[in-house]
């Protein structure tokens, strides 16, 4: 037989107990479960972002355990994930990226260089757990940078100012070409580098460029000078060509008629114009035809062409 349990000593309590006493005791069990509530909530998010991974577009995740070490065979990708809490999943952007960095260096006679340059870059997605492995997130920092700005220095170090203000860019572009090409064998996709500006010492520059433009001023004139030579060897030649011209047109044709020959060739390139004309045959034993040339205007302009030698023709 189940005996009833006594609960006077329950009554008891109850009734020495004051109404204050109630209120205040609900008021502490109230909060004493608002804080277990806020604890847990707390508990809980953090437990959360421990197991569930987010992985955003142009992301990619790589896998830490904390009995396994870095998960190599696989890539996380977009999406969900979820993880034992005590691992940890590694988010990278896969994207292409830009970096900016100005770099220092110093040219073959001490002056400083200064470069400015945009390096376009991302991780090889293929193999990023190796990437985190061996170089881990900082690695523009660690690999990119560095290894540009090595050969940077190296090939400045070898020219002067003036050379890396004029043709310099060129050189400079492909040992930068090189240093990507060391870049790739570190799981890493350098897309291009391109040189922003190059900026040299104020005084630096302005005497190389009052330089530059002293020697184009000579060369325009060296041009000049070529140019008036050539078109003095082209009139001579062509003055040979025409003395050449005529002493065969007038060993062909009889003595003393090639002033009339000239003529009737000036008279034909006057007779093929455009213009109205009115010709009028000369007279004479030399006698050249004579052009009036009618102008809209109403005047009338006549050209003679006749030698120096023609006599004048009979009325």
């Amino acid at each position: 037989m189940i005996s009833k349990p006594d609960l006077s000593g329950l009554s008891e309590v109850l009734g020495k107990l004051k109404p204050g006493d109630l209120q205040e005791f609900l008021r502490k069990g109230l909060l004493y479960l608002l804080v277990l509530l806020l604890v847990t909530l707390m508990t809980a998010t953090y437990v959360a972002k421990r197991i569930v991974y987010q992985i955003l577009p142009g992301e990619a995740g790589v896998r830490w355990s904390l009995f396994e070490g870095t998960e190599i065979d696989k890539v996380y990708g977009e999406g969900i994930h979820f993880i034992q809490p005590w691992d940890k999943l590694y988010v990278y952007n896969v994207r292409i990226q830009e970096l900016k960095p100005d770099i220092t260096v110093l040219t073959k006679t001490g002056l400083k260089v200064h470069l400015f340059l945009s390096i376009r870059y991302a991780p090889q997605y293929s193999v990023l757990t190796l990437l985190h492995q061996k170089i881990g997130p900082d690695y523009p920092n660690v690999i990119i940078v560095p290894e540009i700005e090595s050969v940077l220095r190296e090939i400045i170090g070898t020219m002067e100012a003036e050379q890396i203000y004029t043709t310099g860019r060129e050189v400079i572009v492909q040992a930068i070409n090189r240093a990507i090409e060391q870049v790739a064998q570190r799981y890493i996709v350098v897309d291009d580098v391109l040189i922003r500006r190059i900026e040299l010492p104020d005084s630096v520059a302005e005497a190389i460029r009052f330089k530059i433009k002293e020697k184009h001023l000579v060369e325009a004139k060296a041009f000049s000078v070529l140019k008036e030579v050539k078109e003095s060897e082209r009139k001579r030649i062509e003055g040979m060509g025409t003395r050449d011209r005529l002493r065969i047109i007038a060993e062909a044709l009889p003595e003393g008629q090639i002033l009339k020959w000239q003529g009737i060739q000036a008279t034909q390139e006057l007779a093929k114009s455009n213009n109205a004309k009115i010709v009028v045959i000369g007279g004479g034993k030399n006698g050249l035809p004579l052009i009036l040339n009618t102008e809209s205007s109403g005047n009338t302009n006549a050209s003679a062409v006749v030698p120096p030698t023609v006599t004048t023709p009979r009325p």
